[in-house]
């Protein structure tokens, strides 16, 4: 089964991929079903979740019911316990929104939500990050989660993140970070797909983040707090949502 998802991962165009993902997952979560591991985002559980990753394969991480990863579990905790994001009224901006939380965000009658991206097929807003048709000052929260590894000029995504929302407006820009690197790494020679999965980890990434993110944001005015909710969480409670131990929640404000 890992090698046969790592050859889908990496043949298959991620708008078609998100498509035919709607078609095998109710099969998928049905022969799984048990009681190992929940997903608390839908509250289902199995008796194992699935591999993925483009490179390197994961073991035990893809929700076989909301085809939620570690971040996504761990963001949706965080979300719930630790933030009013569920009952209080927010215009809510959502870049490529993920599958795992697009219905229940929608489903929400206390925010107006919005997705967008430049290529996803259950987007709402077909826009390019760098250069967005909103206006300055439009959300109270944006959810900007694993897009600007993809996005060359960063900085200019960063802007126009920080231009659209609202003083006093929060966001969540996670992205897939080495923490033990100090600084970012990126290399516009490698152009080669099977180069560049082997070095940034995905076939269409641009960088590998370091700990100097946070700092990026900083510049951009952003005001940044480094979140590892993990550590508030019992080991028990890591191993039964399949969550990875130590990944930093980016959590960003506007003053």
């Amino acid at each position: 089964m890992k090698k046969l998802f790592k050859i889908l991962l990496n043949l298959i165009p991620r708008p078609l991929l998100i498509r035919f993902s709607y078609l095998v997952r109710p099969v998928i979560a049905t022969f799984l079903k048990g009681e190992n591991h929940t997903d608390p985002i839908d509250g289902k559980s199995f008796k194992t979740f699935l591999p993925y990753g483009y490179g390197t394969q994961r073991n035990n991480v893809l929700s076989p019911s909301t085809l939620s990863l570690e971040r996504h579990r761990l963001l949706w905790l965080y979300l719930k316990n630790e933030t009013d994001f569920f009952s209080a009224k927010n215009k809510v901006l959502h870049f490529a929104p993920e599958q795992c939380f697009l219905k229940r965000f929608k489903a929400l009658k206390n925010i107006d939500y919005t997705t967008t991206d430049l290529l996803s097929p259950i987007a709402d807003v077909k826009a390019d990050i760098c250069n967005l048709p909103f206006a300055d000052n439009s959300y109270d929260v944006i959810f900007c989660n694993h897009v600007l590894e993809h996005i060359p000029d960063d900085t200019k995504a960063m802007q126009e993140l920080y231009r659209v929302m609202k003083p006093g407006g929060f966001g969540v820009f996670q992205i897939p970070q080495d923490l033990n690197r100090e600084t970012t790494f990126e290399d516009d020679s490698i152009t080669d797909k099977k180069e560049r999965a082997k070095i940034f980890g995905q076939y269409d990434h641009v960088r590998i983040y370091g700990r100097d993110y946070f700092d990026k944001l900083r510049r951009i005015g952003f005001k940044v707090e480094e979140v590892d909710y993990t550590a508030s969480l019992s080991d028990a409670d890591i191993h039964k949502y399949c969550l990875a131990k130590g990944e930093i929640i980016p959590l960003v404000r506007k003053n």
